[in-house]
């Protein structure tokens, strides 16, 4: 079911939807994302099978703001600094995560990668959601993001139509441990490794 971003039943469509356990599809400020509920293992299995993806491959979620961010994450003064220079945007942080985060989401993994979006739709439906979700680009695993809402599974309960969205990088994700600051992939935003 297409259902126009511009809609306003849309957003509410999307979050009854993730809090059935559902997959919506989405545009964000990048290319479409697929979103699930974190806290529900069987909804995030069915983002990783339809992805094709492998389920050692962690994912970021999004929040929809610092009080959200700071529950799922230990922030250092560094993490701060950045996240308040950078945020809401392309922007992912990768932060040693709290326990407050299910272990079936990324296991093994100490840290997290946390992102509060730029894009009103992705900040409506978290905020709304009232939790945070799942951000991984809307593509089988290896093949290239799609940036306009073509349904290429079964398993996607909804799709948000965006139209065609402009090509944009993909966001910048960067590590920070305690003063460490390490760009592990350069998107279209530019952070000095030094900051």
């Amino acid at each position: 079911m297409h259902h126009n971003v511009n809609d306003s039943e849309t957003l509410l469509k999307a979050v009854e939807v993730l809090k059935n356990g559902g997959v919506v599809m989405h545009p964000t400020e990048t290319c479409y994302g697929l979103a699930v509920d974190i806290l529900n293992e069987s909804a995030l299995k069915k983002m990783y099978n339809i992805k094709g993806r492998d389920f050692n491959k962690p994912v970021s979620i999004l929040v929809d703001g610092f009080g959200m961010a700071e529950e799922y994450g230990i922030f250092s003064d560094k993490a701060l600094q950045l996240a308040h220079k950078f945020w809401p945007g392309p922007l992912s942080i990768v932060v040693p995560r709290k326990r407050s985060l299910p272990n079936f989401l990324n296991p093994g993994e100490d840290f997290v990668s946390i992102r509060w979006s730029g894009n009103s739709f992705c900040e409506d439906l978290v905020f709304r959601f009232g939790g945070p979700i799942t951000t991984t680009s809307a593509n089988v695993a290896g093949e290239d993001p799609l940036y306009e809402a073509i349904k290429f599974s079964d398993g996607i309960d909804l799709v948000v139509d965006g139209g065609v969205l402009s090509q944009n990088q993909p966001s910048t994700i960067v590590k920070v441990d305690g003063d460490r600051v390490e760009v592990l992939r350069q998107g279209g935003l530019l952070i000095e490794e030094a900051c």
